[in-house]
């Protein structure tokens, strides 16, 4: 893996998003001549699983220590993040998938002359809720980081899941990183990085790194930027990252011991794993069955060797790397199912939730979880390895 580690973010992204996600990822193979879609009525993500109601507040962060990595015009840093959390039912009003702009733009990047309205992406029904009322107490803070290329709103299906099992999450979107943005004042910035060919994954594992501790730093801090920052409890930080996020996640348990726990989401680890270990803190790796198994993802087989605490390689039979995302479930509800063979997709988000979820209430809340202890007769897809 030593050549991948020299790859361009640009090559990096073509290896980490295999089909259908590099090739349209909300529309099948079709013949040339076709470029529109029938689209059916509104999309709609799974209701959550857990017992609560969940709540969703965004917020702008802006680093002002920090210049921007990729253009450095602009100035600070600046993010934006949404924040999940246990809420009481019938309080707000529903929260927005994402915007019109950065639906066009992911539908530009991913499924381009495929005539999908931009409107029909960004309309998905979530269940999270803006201004709901939060549940009393103190929980614990997953936060999530979604793959090179893809915005926030990826993973916006087990952020809504994982709030509603009882954690705070902040879900991230790295600027200029995913295909769209969108701010407070309106603008939508594209991805700035995604085509670059003197971007390393060196360099975007290392501007995560940052973007993430900035995230613990203000939602931790004695002025948190959050207004329901009473309810995170500090001391029991997860993090979770598909794809590059997963690379991410990684580099960061190792720069960060506030992060308890962390999981990476069938992404390579372009950056060597801490030879260290991670202080015996717990690590899980969830991967699709084709690619991410002993002896084929041999970063994941570096990796292993040198996890000092608590772990798991679990590997998902017929998934694909869209399928720990959203992006799978809208495919098939756009009329273009997967593959034969391959898992649906909401199968696949219904396996993600529950094995992170699992994760999570086990080795944040102290919860012994069955699910994790070995193969289960309910997700046969689901492989234990043992390298």
């Amino acid at each position: 893996m030593n050549g991948i580690r020299r790859m361009t973010a640009a090559a990096a992204l073509a290896l980490l998003l295999p089909l259908p996600l590099i090739q349209p990822a909300f529309a099948a193979p079709a013949p040339a001549a076709h470029t529109a879609v029938d689209t059916p009525g509104q999309l709609a993500l799974p209701r959550p699983t857990g017992p609560y109601a969940v709540g969703r507040d965004v917020l702008h962060l802006v680093d002002a220590h920090r210049t921007d990595p990729w253009v450095p015009a602009v100035g600070a840093r600046q993010l934006m993040v949404s924040m999940y959390y246990p809420a009481h039912a019938g309080t707000g009003s529903p929260a927005p998938y994402m915007t019109v702009e950065e639906a066009r733009l992911l539908l530009e990047a991913k499924a381009p002359g495929r005539g999908i309205p931009p409107e029909t992406v960004a309309s998905t029904r979530t269940w999270a809720r803006t201004d709901a009322r939060p549940v009393s107490g103190r929980h614990p803070l997953v936060v999530l980081s979604p793959g090179l290329g893809l915005q926030r709103s990826s993973l916006t299906g087990l952020a809504e899941d994982l709030a509603s099992r009882g954690s705070v999450v902040a879900l991230v979107d790295h600027t200029y990183e995913a295909a769209g943005v969108t701010f407070p004042d309106g603008r939508t910035l594209a991805c700035a990085i995604c085509d670059r060919r003197d971007i390393t994954p060196e360099a975007v594992g290392d501007s995560r790194v940052k973007d993430l501790s900035f995230v613990i730093d203000r939602l931790t801090s004695r002025h948190p930027a959050w207004r329901h920052a009473r309810l995170i409890d500090p001391r029991r930080i997860g993090m979770a990252g598909h794809s590059f996020g997963g690379d991410a996640t990684a580099l960061a348990m190792a720069a960060d011991h506030r992060i308890r726990s962390g999981a990476d989401l069938d992404g390579t680890f372009f950056a060597p794993f801490p030879a260290a270990g991670l202080h015996h803190r717990p690590f899980l790796l969830l991967g699709n069955q084709q690619d991410m198994v002993p002896g084929k993802e041999t970063t994941w087989d570096a990796a292993w060797q040198h996890m000092d605490g608590w772990k798991r390689w679990l590997t998902v039979a017929g998934a694909d790397h869209g399928s720990f995302t959203d992006l799978d479930l809208l495919y098939e509800e756009l009329g273009r199912p997967t593959p034969t063979g391959e898992i649906s997709g909401p199968r696949g988000e219904e396996l993600t939730r529950a094995y992170l979820g699992a994760y999570f209430d086990q080795t944040l809340r102290g919860i012994h979880q069955p699910l994790l202890d070995g193969p289960s007769a309910a997700n046969p897809e689901v492989a234990f390895q043992h390298p």
